[in-house]
């Protein structure tokens, strides 16, 4: 965690990241009301309305700031369950081995070839509305990517001495997945939660997008699609989707930061790599330039 708060990639991300959470838990409570028509439709920005008003004459900074609270919600929930889904799955599969390693890469390849987008509309499109049911199909329809990394890494670490050790020692197979493997897989289990993180406030705007969610709830992806359903790209109102889209994009890109900078703590090549840059630009070498002696000293 420490090498963590000294990377910049990391604070970047962190950030951008806190920046919202602060922007979701707060920000409503000092808004107007997201639903109530407050000014005429598709007005444009203006001092009483810093970004416009919607179609239904609704204020865009008080739905963007709503929507904020439960798309995050959403996106962290449903990344948090799909990597609890996974490394149960993963784990389990991978330390057991024989036959339930096989039932286990069985159900994971079922859900993999499995085309993602289609499989999420045609089950939203069947249940009830509503960020609940968005959250279960996003979980039923993500878990297996982690599952499947998570199950190769447990099978290269089961093998390792002090996995055979603790085997030897009596102890018993969940405190062995619990105390040894976990604790070895973290950067990973991050990184793949993160990732989630990210597929899943994409698919959950997407869907809501698309009219599969409960459209009179207001939440990034419903924001889009009254924005669609109004003609605002057509009409030139940008200010109804730009925000949305902009925030949407803002925190992919802290999510993308701070992933990087995990996966780069977590890989010794990827650090030794960045070391080695900085030792360039030490000595005022541009990177690509042959610089044999620098090479040397570094390894």
């Amino acid at each position: 965690m420490t090498a963590l708060m000294h990377n910049r990639r990391a604070l970047i991300g962190l950030g951008v990241l806190a920046g919202f959470a602060l922007l979701a838990m707060f920000g409503p409570l000092f808004a107007a009301d997201p639903s109530a028509q407050l000014a005429l439709p598709l007005s444009p920005p203006s001092w009483q309305h810093p970004f416009g008003t919607t179609g239904q004459g609704q204020d865009v900074l008080a739905q963007t700031l709503a929507g904020a609270r439960t798309s995050l919600v959403i996106g962290f929930t449903v990344g948090l369950a799909q990597v609890a889904i996974g490394a149960l799955v993963g784990t389990t599969a991978g330390y057991l081995g024989g036959w339930v390693d096989d039932v286990g890469t069985l159900v994971i390849n079922i859900f993999l070839i499995m085309p993602g987008l289609p499989l999420m509309v045609i089950i939203a499109a069947y249940l009830p509305t509503g960020s609940i049911t968005i959250a279960l199909v996003l979980i039923v329809t993500g878990w297996a990517w982690s599952a499947r990394v998570i199950r190769a890494q447990t099978l290269s670490l089961r093998d390792k001495d002090f996995v055979l050790a603790a085997t030897v020692s009596g102890e018993h197979g969940l405190r062995i997945v619990a105390c040894e493997l976990i604790p070895n897989m973290a950067s990973l289990l991050a990184s793949a939660f993160i990732g989630a993180t990210i597929y899943a406030i994409g698919a959950e705007v997407a869907l809501e997008f698309l009219g599969l969610g409960d459209v009179s709830h207001v939440t990034w992806g419903t924001n889009l699609y009254w924005a669609s359903n109004d003609s605002a790209l057509l009409t030139g109102a940008w200010w109804t989707f730009v925000p949305t889209g902009a925030c949407v994009a803002l925190v992919g890109f802290a999510l993308a930061m701070l992933n990087s900078a995990i996966d780069e703590l977590g890989n010794p090549r990827l650090r030794a790599e960045r070391g080695y840059l900085a030792e360039l630009r030490r000595h005022g070498v541009r990177p690509g330039v042959s610089t044999p002696v620098l090479r040397r000293e570094v390894s």
